[in-house]
């Protein structure tokens, strides 16, 4: 993951699709795929039920991981939404970024955002946004 991302155009409408299900709480989920290519989403449920913050539980996070094996896929990423913010990582983002070499998509609720998904690295507190190339 230099500065790009690869990413089936599916899994970004899916990621908008999840983000507009649960448009009162911020949504999340893990992203895996094969050869660095996130092909596959694995929805989770917000264990904040928060419109502002999201954690996976430790038990869904565990068999998210199990499927993700048992599929003989790699983990590529993580997504979660912003309902009422940009699409740019928050202090509380930075602060709970637990996979440096993954990637990090945002979705937005904003109607009016210039890129409804972006993604991001996030390490040592710091992020960049990496650019999102289509597979």
């Amino acid at each position: 993951m230099a500065g790009s991302v690869c990413i089936h155009a599916k899994i970004l409408n899916a990621i908008l699709e999840h983000a507009n299900r649960e448009s009162q709480t911020e949504c999340c989920g893990l992203l895996a795929g094969h050869d660095g290519v996130i092909d596959t989403i694995f929805p989770a449920q917000n264990a904040l039920n928060s419109p502002t913050v999201y954690e996976i539980a430790p038990k869904e996070l565990f068999q998210l991981f199990r499927e993700m094996r048992e599929q003989g896929l790699t983990h590529l990423g993580q997504y979660h939404s912003h309902l009422h913010a940009e699409n740019f990582p928050s202090p509380t983002d930075i602060a709970q970024a637990g996979y440096p070499d993954q990637a990090y998509l945002i979705a937005t609720l904003l109607a009016d955002a210039a890129k409804p998904v972006r993604a991001f690295s996030i390490r040592d507190s710091t992020f960049r946004e990496l650019e999102i190339i289509p597979a």
